[in-house]
């Protein structure tokens, strides 16, 4: 096994994902399936209840074997990254549970440019990433990882019309769909990015029937078109889980 060299990108099949410790028994067992062992977050009771193990709101995998982990998480999350050999480093942001003092770790990486609201992104994440010369942009969306499906480093999609826009501007190609159809358990609705995670280069994941969305046949159309196989964990409704993390691939 090896480690994702990029960010959410595999190159090959996963066989190590980050997931919440909450994930329904059906789609961690078509993950196992798939021959991708799931390491599952504790919860972190300082968030409410609907991302209290959400892993893109624990943690953020810079690339190779570097993750950066909320302290709120570290005593106990860090020995199982470690242990998988990785290393870990405690973030400087303590995470509460309201906006913003909870959006320090759900950072979106896509290829070489990283989309966060600056402001509040944990300083360990911002230094290894101007390490790996990732260009920072600046959003006014917090929750820039959970809003958005990574495809590759040039192809997103998103419900997020000013994360497409500014995407768009910095070459990457976007494509927009309509908010809802995504559960989030006590919120009205979750997001696409929470809701699916790569699993190969070309096998996108996720957590549920895209039927419930109302751009299902244009988005299938579209993945479909960008030579992606479409992988659905579940017969039921897609659920924000904070994203499938990919860690490792064969």
């Amino acid at each position: 096994m090896k480690f994702l060299e990029t960010s959410f990108i595999p190159d090959s099949d996963v066989s190590l994902a980050m997931v919440d410790y909450r994930i329904r028994p059906d789609i961690e067992e078509n993950l196992n399936k798939v021959g991708i062992e799931c390491i599952k977050t504790v919860r972190c009771p300082d968030l409410y209840d609907a991302v209290d193990g959400h892993p893109d709101m624990l943690m953020f995998h810079i690339g190779g074997n570097r993750i950066v982990l909320a302290p709120n998480a570290y005593e106990k999350m860090a020995p199982m990254l470690e242990k998988k050999g990785f290393a870990v480093t405690k973030g400087a942001t303590w995470l509460v549970r309201n906006y913003p003092g909870n959006i320090a770790y759900n950072v979106l990486r896509v290829g070489e440019i990283a989309f966060h609201n600056i402001r509040h992104t944990d300083p360990e994440i911002i230094k290894a990433l101007e390490k790996e010369n990732v260009k920072m942009m600046n959003v006014n969306q917090g929750y820039t990882k959970c809003s958005v499906c990574i495809l590759d480093d040039k192809t997103i999609i998103t419900s997020d019309e000013k994360i497409s826009e500014i995407a768009e501007k910095n070459g990457i190609e976007s494509f927009l769909i309509k908010p809802g159809g995504i559960d989030l358990k006590g919120l009205n609705y979750g997001f696409i990015g929470g809701a699916s995670g790569l699993v190969s280069k070309k096998k996108i994941a996720f957590s549920g029937s895209l039927n419930t969305l109302e751009d299902n046949s244009r988005l299938i159309d579209y993945i479909n078109g960008k030579g992606f196989e479409i992988v659905q964990l579940s017969k039921g409704r897609l659920m924000d889980y904070g994203s499938i993390l990919p860690l490792k691939c064969r």
